[in-house]
């Protein structure tokens, strides 16, 4: 499990695009997103980096990440 603190999400189409980066680098993870906290639950088994990288590709810069 994967929690990032994302900025710059405020809608409907933010999480649409953030949960489709994710499941490129793998198509059967769960994505969570609370809007109001900018924070993203990952739970995947691919790597951290790559999932980071996939949603700062997708124009959202992530301040923080953690696994657990």
């Amino acid at each position: 499990m994967y929690e990032l603190q994302v900025e710059g999400m405020s809608c409907n189409h933010c999480i649409n695009a953030v949960t489709k980066a994710v499941r490129e680098v793998d198509a059967s993870a769960e994505v969570d997103i609370v809007l109001a906290e900018q924070k993203v639950s990952i739970d995947s088994s691919a790597d951290l980096q790559r999932i980071k990288s996939a949603v700062e590709e997708a124009g959202y810069p992530v301040l923080r990440t953690s696994a657990s």
